[in-house]
């Protein structure tokens, strides 16, 4: 048995959603540094040419908005141009909304659920052949979904359509699971916790207070975020298949008392 080179992703290519920053930059910038050809999606043209100069040659922006089919299947025709096959992909573009319930807006939800539920699953089925066209029984294609530790716990504040979709796409996950694997595609998804980012303010800006309910007593760093990806998407995670692993310093099952938003 040889594991020196079971986290490396040489000659993989992958695709990230939302990956101009926060979350998803953390996961392309670990990818790359294990050795593949990283394509990042945003809906912001500038920060995501920005963000490939930064990481690099092996860094090619595709700027999109995958909140529509329509997006997602014209992400699916600007990869084409580059590649006709694709390793990893991350699913991790998200919005949040928060609101009291007597006011939450209709487009407070359709906004959330289209991006957070419906546009992992229409660009993944856009990307299904490309997908397929990497994969084998030996080193199947991998779909990670970023979903969210407010998928499986209450959080205190009224984010109706983001704890939903959160939850609906953890179960996504096993349904897709389910049917990609016989085309050899493991679909799994990771739940981050407190990570400092545009979406998650509270631990971007009130880090030191926020890791004090946090069981590890910390906010979440790049590491955290790259290696668990990194693990999904390589040969170490070969062989697992529609889980959901929690990246949040024990929030979710580690807890005693009241917890906080992510």
């Amino acid at each position: 048995m040889d594991t020196t080179t079971l986290f490396r992703l040489d000659d993989r290519i992958a695709l990230v959603t939302g990956g101009s920053r926060g979350i998803g930059k953390m996961i392309a910038a670990g990818f790359i540094a294990q050795g593949a050809t990283v394509y990042i999606s945003a809906r912001k043209a500038d920060a995501c040419f920005e963000t490939a100069k930064e990481l690099g040659e092996k860094c090619i922006a595709l700027p999109q908005d995958v909140s529509t089919v329509a997006g997602c299947k014209a992400l699916a025709a600007q990869l084409a141009e580059h590649t006709d096959r694709l390793d990893i992909l991350v699913n991790n573009a998200g919005a949040a909304w928060g609101e009291p319930f007597e006011d939450f807006p209709e487009k407070g939800w359709d906004k959330v659920m289209d991006l957070n539920v419906k546009s992992p699953f229409f660009l993944t089925q856009a990307l299904h052949a490309p997908l397929k066209a990497a994969a084998s029984a030996g080193q199947p294609a991998k779909v990670i979904n970023i979903t969210s530790i407010d998928g499986q716990r209450l959080n205190p504040w009224e984010t109706y359509s983001y704890q939903a979709s959160k939850a609906a796409l953890i179960y996504l996950t096993k349904r897709m699971a389910a049917r990609l694997v016989t085309d050899h595609i493991n679909v799994t998804s990771i739940a981050p916790g407190a990570f400092a980012s545009e979406m998650n303010k509270a631990a971007r800006d009130h880090g030191s207070a926020i890791a004090q309910s946090i069981p590890a007593k910390r906010i979440g760093v790049d590491e955290d975020m790259a290696g668990a990806a990194i693990y999904l998407a390589s040969r170490a995670g070969d062989y697992v298949i529609g889980d959901t692993i929690t990246v949040d310093g024990g929030l979710v099952h580690a807890a005693l008392g009241t917890s906080i938003d992510a």
